[in-house]
């Protein structure tokens, strides 16, 4: 028994109808945790590309360097660390909030690059156009650069979410029951490990495919001049 439902292993039927709505708990845990550490890696990684662009050699440097870090270490390293060392400066936070913020840490230093080449990929008129208008460099990037580069970083962009949802498995090592998870959880007291994988693995493909659909249609309502921001 597992959150109030007890699985039947009398037939592989009954078996997954029992331990469906186990593996439903967890994959709303996924969605959280995705969902979450893909709202931290947009916005990081958005803040981590424009510092990068910065005049200031030293700032620019340093976030190149954080960047580079986050891109190279592995995601179960970070969790570790944030789970388990943080605590010991007097940081401690919930299993769930880590592996949300591990993944959009890992996930920023991705994105900053898409970031960076979609508005590199703007025509350097723009940014004498800008200079015209008399605009800052903010301005200019809130009004003409990133709406432009909107349509060339949201491919990359949907890509990423995909392989994020993917990723959400490793979260189980610091004790955030996702799907995979409670999988193997089932697994190991039923000694029936087939149904709950198969399950788990067709909701991860079913998952993968309604995002690239959506992922195919956002990209056809995008407007090729890109988008304004307000």
């Amino acid at each position: 028994m597992m959150y109030g439902y007890e699985w039947d292993t009398t037939t592989w039927l009954t078996y997954t109808i029992s331990i469906l709505p186990i593996i439903l708990i967890g994959l709303t845990v996924t969605l959280k945790a995705a969902a979450a550490g893909f709202v931290i890696a947009l916005v990081l990684g958005l803040v981590f590309a424009l510092l990068r662009r910065s005049r200031i050699k030293a700032i620019s440097w340093t976030v190149a360097f954080v960047v580079e870090f986050l891109r190279d270490t592995p995601l179960l390293v970070q969790l570790f660390f944030l789970y388990y060392v943080l605590p010991n400066f007097g940081i401690v936070l919930p299993a769930f909030l880590t592996g949300a913020l591990a993944l959009g840490l890992q996930y920023a230093a991705y994105t900053s690059e898409v970031y960076r080449g979609g508005i590199e990929a703007v025509h350097h008129g723009q940014w004498e156009a800008a200079t015209a208008l008399n605009l800052t460099r903010m301005q200019a990037y809130r009004d003409i650069i990133i709406p432009q580069a909107v349509p060339r970083i949201v491919p990359a962009m949907g890509n990423y979410l995909v392989a994020m949802i993917k990723e959400t498995p490793v979260l189980s090592v610091i004790t955030v029951m996702e799907m995979m998870g409670l999988a193997n959880m089932i697994g190991e007291r039923t000694f029936e490990y087939l149904v709950p994988l198969t399950l788990v693995g067709l909701i991860f493909l079913l998952l993968t495919l309604i995002c690239s659909a959506g992922l195919h249609r956002l990209q056809k309502a995008l407007p090729k001049a890109g988008i304004p921001l307000r």
